[in-house]
């Protein structure tokens, strides 16, 4: 309920909600920009709504105004993020607000752009348009934490996923399914909302997976695929090596076959050359800000135990899904991960949720 020195209304949080909703719609695949959604309203009416485009273009405020088919004269804009106010690759959305005689615009989170933060309000009041900030400011924040992390430590944000047993085994000898078609589902939607996967050889050559997005209708994004594979042990059979091009495939490498190396980019996969750590494994901190060069804003890592455990350790997991199967495999089980990597995944997260899908309980770890 809202109170006499609240400045919003229920009727204020219902719309930034259905804003928040819309920004959710192209979450992880708006590349450099943050995915923002945005409501008009008139007449406690609403009259339009827009989100951010795939790739970042056009912004969710000019979807909105555009795709209204209203006159907007006195309207109220409710946009999840500061409207930008600067020339990029498209003008300022400062702009087309002031020029649709907007009559308010209330938005979630400032935006953390130096080119935006803090002068939306500014330019918009000059135009005596009334504007507030910070509506929902705690579920923008928690929203806004990929974007925020990918400006100030230039990395993606990075999600990891592991299935297990109930007696700790990733992997089955006569390739029985650990978890279930629901948990399958959930791997699908994490694949969807990240422009980049990660693996290492040893699951790409064991597994041969496709690492796409297998759900009705969005069979078209495809994620780039990133390998980490040492000595370029990736099979040739295998449906990465395939299926690679110039634009969706990244292997890391330290040290290969002259032969081997011409093989792999005559097929059109980039490679990178990178020095190992002192423990004999690559610098995963490095690799991070590698991936972040290449365009890379939501990483998604389905490694094994030891790229599970590599990035556990050095904390650059953002947020960690462990789905655990209540199935027993005993002597069918392979690969058995230590009771210590779950005591170290719990270890590392600040708080988790809990839900059961026939069974099968999906456990979110938050780590940072």
């Amino acid at each position: 309920m809202s109170t006499k020195k609240d400045k919003f209304s229920n009727k204020d949080r219902y719309f930034m909600n259905l804003a928040f909703n819309q920004a959710r719609g192209n979450l992880g695949l708006t590349g450099h920009n943050p995915s923002v959604g945005c409501t008009i309203v008139k007449n406690n009416e609403l009259i339009s709504l827009g989100h951010t485009g795939l790739n970042g273009r056009p912004h969710a405020e000019y979807n909105a105004i555009k795709s209204s088919k209203k006159n907007l004269k006195g309207s109220t804009l409710y946009v999840s993020l500061e409207p930008c106010s600067h020339y990029g690759k498209t003008p300022p959305c400062t702009n087309l607000i002031i020029k649709s005689k907007i009559k308010k615009v209330i938005f979630s989170v400032t935006d953390i752009d130096e080119r935006t933060k803090s002068k939306s309000s500014k330019i918009l009041k000059s135009k005596n348009i009334i504007v507030k900030n910070g509506l929902l400011k705690k579920k923008g924040n928690r929203f806004y934490k990929p974007y925020i992390l990918n400006r100030f430590n230039k990395i993606p944000f990075v999600t990891g996923k592991l299935a297990v047993s109930n007696d700790n085994f990733i992997h089955t000898k006569k390739k029985l399914r650990i978890t279930n078609s629901h948990s399958d589902k959930i791997t699908q939607l994490l694949r969807y909302r990240n422009d980049a996967i990660l693996i290492s050889s040893k699951t790409l050559n064991i597994d041969n997976p496709k690492l796409n997005c297998r759900i009705q209708g969005l069979f078209k994004h495809l994620p780039k695929r990133i390998i980490l594979d040492k000595n370029l042990s990736i099979k040739k059979s295998s449906y990465i090596y395939l299926t690679s091009n110039k634009k969706n495939t990244v292997i890391f490498y330290n040290q290969a076959s002259k032969k081997k190396v011409n093989l792999l980019k005559k097929k059109g996969i980039k490679l990178i050359k990178i020095h190992l750590s002192n423990d004999n494994f690559f610098d995963l901190k490095l690799i991070l800000k590698k991936i972040f060069t290449l365009g890379c804003r939501n990483l998604l890592v389905e490694g094994g135990k030891n790229i599970t455990n590599s990035f556990l350790k050095h904390k650059l997991f953002d947020e960690f899904y462990l789905f655990r199967s209540p199935r027993k495999l005993g002597s069918l089980g392979k690969l058995n991960v230590s009771s210590q990597l779950y005591q170290l995944s719990f270890k590392y997260r600040n708080k988790s949720t809990i839900n059961s899908f026939t069974g099968t309980d999906i456990i979110k770890i938050y780590s940072k």
